[in-house]
């Protein structure tokens, strides 16, 4: 008996505590701004840079690629979406106090559209805001508002511009190897620039291949040909 009892106000001391904790992030959700301007904030920074978005739902090779590059998980359940993407980002800026990475899609997102802050509190920043879009919008239109709204270099703001401007075609025409480029470039679109520095960009565009087939996306044979596929480079 006494040791039902005991168990029983273990049992009532955990759930007090998690509704606590519930009640915590509920109320640091809501200090939070708003992320109902999200899809104006992308057109925003694509007006600011005379480009347009591309429609909706993303590209599927170019989504493709930036899910299996980024963030493996993204379709999954979201709270395991999220808590795997918060962990990894907490330990990553508990150790370096800069730029987390190790983000999910949701986590980049926030980040561009509501601006990076420092530390630890930068990154529950981000994190609580990418609750927020997860919430709010649909796994599609936020895959669509990351491809839009993220940098690929050469003075190219979304997918739009940069498949047209590196390839000539519009993001949904992008073969294997194009779209896995494309994908690659964000991370350090000065970097791979592939019109600059091709053999690094070639050395990324591996990378994010090599996930496609460790996501099943595609085979070993299929990777390996758009690794060899000469590029149409403008």
């Amino acid at each position: 008996m006494l040791l039902h009892n005991r168990l029983l106000r273990i049992a009532l001391v955990v759930l007090l505590l998690i509704l606590a904790l519930l009640a915590a992030g509920f109320g640091y959700l809501q200090s939070l701004p708003s992320v109902a301007d999200a899809q104006a904030r992308v057109r925003t920074i694509l007006a600011a840079h005379h480009d347009v978005p591309s429609v909706q739902p993303p590209p599927a090779r170019l989504g493709a690629a930036v899910v299996a590059v980024e963030d493996q998980h993204f379709y999954s359940n979201f709270a395991v979406n999220i808590l795997e993407g918060a962990g990894r980002a907490t330990l990553a800026a508990l150790d370096t106090s800069g730029d987390p990475g190790g983000s999910t899609i949701a986590q980049q997102l926030a980040k561009q559209l509501y601006g990076r802050g420092g530390g630890l509190a930068g990154t529950l920043r981000e994190i609580g805001l990418a609750v927020k879009l997860s919430l709010r919008f649909s796994k599609a239109t936020i895959l669509s508002m990351y491809v839009n709204a993220i940098y690929y270099g050469n003075g190219y703001w979304g997918d739009e511009a940069a498949a047209r401007g590196y390839f000539g075609t519009p993001p949904r025409s992008l073969d294997w190897a194009e779209a896995a480029m494309l994908a690659g470039l964000p991370q350090a679109p000065t970097a791979f620039d592939p019109v600059l520095h091709l053999a690094l960009a070639k050395e990324r565009q591996r990378q994010v291949l090599d996930q496609l087939v460790a996501t099943h996306v595609l085979t070993t044979a299929q990777a390996n040909s758009a690794y060899h596929e000469a590029l149409p480079l403008r």
